[in-house]
């Protein structure tokens, strides 16, 4: 029985289309150490090469998907023009590589469980036990395999979740070092992320725990090719020389990834390293000339601007940095492209529901409220935008933040004092309601209005000003819209309608006309920022906040 399962996976089919190179990057030590980041990279890298390149992660956990899960655990959720709801380095991927992605590029052990679960039930099997090995590692050597399928990549790098040695990720590894074993040295590699900390009580730099992780892929029979060793500060030959005797890898592959200012300069980085080089050499792909002229502009613009501007970000996962990690990489975009660094000041929005809100926005030159779903800190995002609406201050509202904004217009200017949404409290006086489609559903996974979806804008407004078209589609998720009972009433009290989807059934983005910038919208345009091209809500938000800024200086220099 063993033998004959042994043979299955042994033979199994999956020969690349057009000699598809795969590249699987693994992390060791401690998780965090940036495989996302060195993942996209090493995608930028070959890109600006000449290579059509695509990045999918593989996630450990038995989730089907993010989607049900919390900020504080995972972060935010990205969603692809597909309605896949994602890992968030979807995002890095996205963003270097300026690309879109969907769900091919993500995988679950939920996701490889549930379909070798329902292959048993459906009888696919013949019979057969059913086993980690082969049944669960075909699957996922099969979801590795796909998008070599499509014939239009030449390379695929694959970002396996979690640090090696973890339980949950062991089929993962196997299904890895059997493509491996099938596909030889040419066609395949390992780049381990690892760790070399520097012990100051020691003064020294210490390599045991990049050695024993190692240790941890050779027990595997995983020989790594590179190893991208994180540090504060860049590790001198000598401890390069010591890391590939001891790892059993040439020296030139022990690669230097120290602390950068930031994620944008980790490309740059890599390449003085010759991680790349590496990389063609080892996988035989011909050395083409690299074109960088473009991410260097966008570096100079992230380390040198000219300007500051501070923009408050008002939510209840403030705390947690990759909550709005997609928000906090669109202001990088919007602020290099506006010559300015973006000061991002965190504010609980429960703490606005008690205190006066001048407190925590004074001095401020724009206001952000995220997407969010809850009750919790709603009636401090409310008092947040009064407060922006009254003092003029550049407003931009994103999914929840745009109802938040309805609700609060309701409530002071059209005074429909009990205004609410249905989804915090049952009322005739819903400005915010649930979707026609959506109240019939009971499960939450993968149930909302989610992905890419069209919208018309209308002229004249702030929106068609940034877009320069009136037809555009942008990233849903969410369950909840305006409600059309009250478009009458919203419009006659100043407020504009400024996109809507094609059948005009559904307002995508509201404006104000006498604010000089109050923008809101149903979507998610940070999911569509990318490093070398701002999104262009992004880009205006930006820029009107640096106008207001520029004004609040001038009338102050007028006093004294």
């Amino acid at each position: 029985m063993e033998l004959r399962l042994y043979l299955k996976a042994k033979t199994f089919n999956m020969s690349p289309k057009n000699k598809v190179k795969f590249v699987f990057v693994t992390g060791g030590v401690v998780s965090s150490l940036g495989k996302g980041i060195t993942a996209s990279s090493l995608g930028l890298l070959l890109k600006q090469r000449g290579f059509k390149v695509t990045i999918q992660k593989f996630d450990p956990y038995i989730n089907v998907d993010p989607g049900t899960m919390s900020p504080f655990q995972h972060g935010e959720v990205y969603v692809t023009d597909d309605g896949a709801e994602t890992d968030l380095d979807l995002g890095h991927y996205e963003r270097f590589l300026d690309v879109n992605m969907s769900r091919a590029n993500n995988t679950t052990t939920g996701q490889v469980y549930n379909e070798v679960i329902t292959k048993e039930r459906r009888g696919d099997y013949l019979g057969a036990t059913v086993q980690v090995i082969p049944h669960i590692t075909d699957e996922i050597k099969q979801r590795m395999t796909k998008l070599a399928e499509i014939g239009e990549y030449d390379v695929i790098i694959t970002e396996i979740g979690g640090t090696v040695g973890d339980i949950e990720s062991l089929p993962f590894m196997e299904a890895m070092r059997q493509l491996m074993l099938q596909y030889g040295k040419k066609n395949t590699m390992n780049i381990h992320v690892t760790l070399v900390p520097y012990i100051p009580a020691a003064g020294e730099v210490k390599t045991k725990p990049t050695q024993h992780s190692v240790k941890n892929l050779l027990e595997l029979g995983i020989q790594p090719d590179i190893l991208i060793c994180r540090s504060e500060k860049k590790i001198n030959k000598d401890i390069r020389d010591k890391i590939a005797l001891f790892c059993n890898v040439e020296p030139r592959a022990v690669i230097s990834a120290y602390d950068c200012s930031s994620i944008y300069e980790v490309p740059l980085v890599l390449y003085k390293e010759k991680f790349d080089q590496i990389v063609v050499q080892k996988l035989h792909l011909p050395d083409r000339k690299i074109k960088l002229d473009e991410w260097d502009v966008l570096v100079n613009g992230i380390k040198s601007p000219q300007k500051t501007v501070e923009i408050a970000l008002c939510g209840k996962y403030t705390e947690h940095r990759d909550a709005y990690k997609s928000i906090n990489e669109a202001f990088v975009h919007a602020g290099a492209e506006n010559n300015a660094k973006v000061i991002v000041r965190n504010v609980s929005a429960e703490d606005c529901e008690a205190d006066d809100p001048s407190i925590f926005f004074k001095g401020i030159s724009g206001l952000l409220i995220p997407g969010g779903f809850g009750e919790r800190g709603i009636e401090g995002k409310i008092n947040a935008i009064r407060y922006a609406r009254e003092n003029n201050i550049p407003f931009f509202g994103i999914c929840l933040g745009l109802q938040c904004a309805v609700i609060e217009f309701a409530r002071n200017v059209c005074g429909i004092s009990k205004a609410n949404s249905s989804e915090f409290k049952q009322n005739r006086f819903s400005v915010i309601d649930l979707m026609p489609g959506q109240k019939n559903i009971k499960n939450m996974g993968a149930t909302m209005r989610l992905g890419a979806y069209p919208c018309i804008i209308a002229e004249n407004s702030l929106a068609y000003e940034a877009y320069k078209t009136d037809h555009i589609t942008e990233r849903h998720r969410h369950r909840y819209e305006v409600n059309n009972k009250f478009r009458l009433t919203l419009q006659s009290h100043g407020m504009q309608f400024s996109g809507l989807s094609p059948d005009r059934e559904l307002v995508e983005m509201i404006e104000l006309n006498d604010h000089p910038w109050f923008l809101g919208c149903q979507f998610h345009p940070e999911l569509k920022s990318r490093a070398t091209k701002a999104h262009p809500l992004f880009r205006e938000f930006i820029a009107a906040s640096i106008r207001y800024s520029a004004e609040k200086k001038n009338n102050l220099a007028l006093v004294y």
